[in-house]
């Protein structure tokens, strides 16, 4: 049994519900572990205090553990991921003004986000010509999913996010009171806050993330190599609840739960109609009220989400190297490779390790390029001419 309270920090999105549930619904207690869950605002605070111990684990932006594990951007701490909270999940949300100006400047329906990327080309290049300030996008962090769902997509369409536009750092919470305040024009975040800005009209709901990647790595359960290492019973055990609690989410008729679980404002603080509308994957798009729906807007358990796929590192690990954050090394790639543990999730939660009929064989699954190699990481980035 454990001997101590694990402290376990978190952001308030969606893609933390696998963790909230498992120690709210008492899968962790049933496992033997006492978890105090910590609601952070930014992911700096997460990492830092993962980093130094402060926390035991926690959830964190898939980057983020690759980032800390390779010494990018800080001090370098091996991150292990045993345990995948969340695919996808994300969504670009713009300003009105801009939603019509891309409207307006595209050659065909902008849910095809290359028709949406090459309009925001245009639009890039209107606003350069009258001699108007660029366009300001928001993002949670430089080494996040949300930077390089964004870098990806525009540069599809001959948009280079360093020379063309803005991109700044916001915290999850913040991005809708600074797209009400026009400090951005557009920003990429998790759910519920895309959500929350359609709700109060100030916002469109662009692209969700999978309509771009359709297998998108999010959030992971992480925690300090070294840690995993020193308690690896107690990591079983926490990967068991997780293991339950996705199970939990995945059953539809527990979503009214789930939804009133999350919305209490320690957790993620937000309607519990919006968080169930992220859950199953129909949002609402418009402030008129248009709805997008989708079976991968959100994948937490089903389809596989939950076993971390080292593919994933190795694509995120591409990204870094694309936009100049990291350089290219044989070793690198086999280090954040090994970041993500599926032999950890599989010792924990024997029998699940099943193939999924009907996902991107790469893993992946851009909507433009070729297929990914994750063993063939410069072949990848000579097939964009935008990079770094």
């Amino acid at each position: 049994m454990n001997d101590k309270r694990l402290r376990i920090g978190f952001i308030p999105l969606c893609d933390a519900t696998a963790l909230i549930v498992a120690v709210d619904k008492g899968f962790t207690a049933a496992e033997g572990l006492d978890v105090e869950l910590v609601r952070e605002v930014s992911w700096s605070n997460v990492r830092d205090k993962l980093n130094i111990g402060l926390f035991d684990a926690a959830h964190l932006i898939a980057p983020v553990a690759i980032a800390s594990s390779l010494g990018l951007g800080h001090v370098k701490v091996p991150i292990v991921a045993p345990f995948g909270l969340g695919v996808n999940g994300n969504a670009i949300t713009v300003s009105p003004e801009l939603y019509a100006a891309i409207a307006a400047a595209a050659d065909g329906d902008i849910v095809d986000p290359m028709i949406s990327a090459r309009a925001l080309a245009r639009v890039v290049a209107s606003r350069k010509a009258r001699g108007q300030e660029p366009l300001t996008f928001g993002m949670t962090f430089p080494f996040s999913t949300h930077n390089y769902h964004l870098r990806f997509w525009m540069a599809a369409g001959g948009v280079d996010p360093d020379e063309d536009v803005r991109m700044i750092v916001l915290p999850p919470p913040y991005m809708v009171e600074s797209l009400a305040n026009k400090h951005v024009d557009a920003f990429c975040v998790g759910a519920p806050w895309n959500s929350v800005a359609v709700d109060l009209g100030i916002g469109y709901i662009l692209h969700l993330v999978s309509e771009i990647l359709s297998r998108a790595a999010e959030k992971v359960l992480a925690v300090r190599a070294s840690w995993s290492q020193e308690h690896p019973d107690m990591l079983r055990r926490l990967i068991r609840a997780h293991g339950r609690a996705a199970a939990f989410v995945e059953d539809a008729a527990n979503r009214d739960e789930v939804a009133a679980m999350l919305a209490a404002p320690n957790r993620i603080g937000a309607s519990a109609e919006v968080i169930r509308r992220a859950l199953d994957g129909r949002l609402k798009v418009t402030p008129d009220g248009t709805v997008r729906a989708s079976d991968r807007y959100l994948l937490i358990g089903h389809k596989g989400a939950a076993r971390p796929d080292p593919a994933q590192a190795a694509w995120l690990y591409a990204q870094m190297v694309r936009w100049g954050q990291a350089p290219y090394s044989d070793e690198m790639l086999a280090a954040a490779k090994a970041v993500w543990r599926p032999d950890l999730y599989d010792a924990a939660l024997p029998g699940e390790n099943v193939t999924v009929p009907g996902e991107p064989a790469d893993g992946i699954g851009a909507f433009t390029g070729p297929a990914f190699d994750a063993d063939d990481i410069k072949g990848h980035l000579a097939a964009w001419k935008i990079r770094r």
